[in-house]
C-alpha cells in the first residue's frame, strides 16, 4: 500500500502530538508535518504537499474555516475537520463541509481533549477513505437559494400534476454518510413543497450535529426539514432527520397514522442511527408505498434495507459513483441487484418526482 502522508493542523501542541501519534501508529500512514494555525498550515501544505490534512476549527491568526477556503481556491486537498460538539461548533462544521471538507471528527471533550484516543479508529478509517476521494468531489458546494429552487423545479423533466401524485401517499427513506450533508443539499431543496410524501432521513452524525444540519436544510428548502422527536407524525412535505446517537424506525398506530419511533438499542453495523434500521422498518409496513434512496457514504449500511424495500414492492434509487464522495453504501446496495435506478446526485430529486408521478 502506498504511504499516505498527513499534515496535522491544531493550535494546541498537546493535540498535535496526540493526533500525530494516533496516525503514525497505523501502518501506511505517516504524519509528514504539523502546523499551529491556518497561516502556518497553508505554508506547510505548499512545502510538504500532504495527501490528507486534519484541521482544527478554532485557531489564532487564521482559523480553520478561513484556511479551508483559501486552500480550496489554490490547492484543493482532502481535509478532515476536528471540531467541538457545541452548537456553534456544529454550525461551523457544516460550513466546513460546504467549503469542501471531506468529513469531520468530533472531539470527545472540547478543544483540548485528553481523551482524544477514543476517536482513533474513526480518525484512521476516515483518513483511509479520504485518500481514495477524487478531487472533483471535494470542491466547494454552493447551495441553492429558494428562488433558484423554484426555477430548477420548473426545469425538472416531470409533469407536476397534483392529481396524479395524490393517488398515493408515499414514504421516502433516505440514507447517507460521508459527503451526505452536501448530497442532501442537492436533493431536498429541489423537492416541491406539496410533494405527496413524508421523508425520513438517516445521516451518520454524532449528537449535536443533526439539528444544525436540519436547520440548514430547512432554510434552503421549500419542504419543511427538522430533527425528529420521538413519535413525530410523518406528514407530506416534511422531512425528519434522525438525531445523532438514536435509531429511528417508522411505525403505524391503531388509527393507521405513521410516526417515527426513536430508540437507543445497540449500534447496528457500528452505526446509531443506522440506515438499515430505518429502511427495514419502512419496508415492513404492509400496503405502504415506499421509496428507498441511498446516497454517498463509506461502508454498506442501507444495502439490506434497500433489499427489504424492493422485496416489498417498493422503489429504490442509488447515487451514481460519478458524484459520490465515497462510493461505499451505494455500491453495496447496487451489488444486491435490488436497485431500480442509479443516477448522479443532481438527478436524484427529478428521479424521485418521476417515480412519484407514475
Amino acid at each position: 500500500m502506498k504511504q499516505i502522508n498527513v499534515l496535522v493542523i491544531d493550535d494546541s501542541a498537546f493535540m498535535r502530538k496526540m493526533v500525530s501519534d494516533m496516525i503514525n501508529e497505523y501502518p501506511g500512514l505517516n504524519v509528514i508535518g504539523t502546523a499551529r494555525d491556518g497561516i502556518d498550515g497553508l505554508k506547510k501544505t505548499e512545502q510538504l504537499k500532504p495527501d490528507i490534512i486534519t484541521l482544527d476549527v478554532e485557531m489564532p491568526r487564521m482559523d480553520g474555516l478561513s484556511m479551508l477556503e483559501k486552500l480550496m481556491e489554490s490547492s484543493p486537498k482532502p481535509v478532515i475537520m476536528l471540531s467541538s460538539t457545541t452548537q456553534i461548533g456544529a454550525q461551523t462544521t457544516l460550513k466546513a463541509l460546504e467549503l469542501g471538507a471531506i468529513d469531520f471528527i468530533s472531539k470527545p471533550s472540547g478543544s483540548i481533549s485528553l481523551d482524544i484516543r477514543k476517536v482513533q479508529q474513526e480518525l484512521i478509517e476516515k483518513i483511509l477513505e479520504a485518500a481514495k476521494v477524487n478531487k472533483k468531489h471535494f470542491l466547494p458546494c454552493h447551495p441553492c437559494t429558494i428562488d433558484q429552487v423554484q426555477q430548477k423545479s420548473l426545469q425538472m423533466d416531470v409533469l407536476h400534476d397534483t392529481k396524479v401524485y395524490k393517488k398515493n401517499k408515499w414514504i421516502i427513506a433516505i440514507g447517507t454518510s460521508t459527503g451526505g450533508p452536501r448530497a442532501l443539499q442537492n436533493v431536498l431543496p429541489l423537492l416541491p413543497k406539496d410533494i405527496p410524501a413524508g421523508i425520513v432521513i438517516v445521516q451518520h452524525m454524532p449528537p449535536g450535529f443533526t439539528k444544525s444540519l436540519a436547520d440548514r436544510l430547512n432554510h434552503l428548502s421549500a419542504i419543511e426539514v427538522r430533527e425528529a422527536h420521538n413519535l413525530d407524525r410523518i406528514e407530506p412535505g416534511v422531512a425528519l432527520i434522525a438525531p445523532g446517537d438514536f435509531h429511528m424506525e417508522v411505525i403505524k398506530d391503531k388509527q393507521g397514522e405513521l410516526h417515527v419511533k426513536l430508540n437507543q438499542e445497540p449500534p447496528l453495523g457500528g452505526h446509531r442511527p443506522s440506515v438499515n434500521v430505518m429502511m427495514n422498518s419502512v419496508g415492513g409496513i404492509p400496503g405502504q408505498s415506499v421509496m428507498g434512496v441511498l446516497l454517498t457514504g463509506m461502508g454498506s449500511d442501507g444495502a439490506q434495507g434497500m433489499e427489504i424495500i424492493k422485496d416489498n414492492n417498493g422503489i429504490t434509487i442509488a447515487e451514481d459513483e460519478s458524484t459520490c464522495v465515497v462510493f461505499g453504501m451505494p455500491r453495496s446496495a447496487i451489488k444486491t441487484g435490488k436497485v431500480d435506478c442509479v443516477v448522479p446526485i443532481d438527478r436524484v430529486a427529478s428521479q424521485i418526482m418521476k417515480f412519484l408521478s407514475k
